[in-house]
């Protein structure tokens, strides 16, 4: 009698705690995907195929930016490998 008891109330409260997480995680996944719950879809209204015709009907302007020379120039400096200050021997 002693040793049924003792296994019984060890046993109970991981019963009751697996209990406890199957049912939240049927309601979770009711609450989440239940049938009420469906994805709405949002489409993006587009009036203006561009931005510059879209800046245009407000009355903005659109200037392109500048294009990089092919060959850009040589920074001065040290380059990034070499210290500022060489140490001298």
């Amino acid at each position: 009698m002693n040793r049924h008891h003792s296994t019984w109330t060890f046993r109970s409260p991981l019963v009751i705690a697996m209990m406890v997480a199957v049912f939240g995680v049927l309601g979770m996944l009711l609450v989440d995907h239940g049938p009420w719950n469906k994805p709405h879809l949002q489409t993006a209204e587009v009036g203006y195929p561009t931005t510059k015709a879209a800046a245009k009907a407000v009355g903005a302007t659109v200037t392109p930016t500048e294009p990089k020379p092919a060959i850009e120039p040589v920074a001065p400096g040290p380059k990034p490998a070499q210290p500022a200050n060489p140490v001298p021997q």
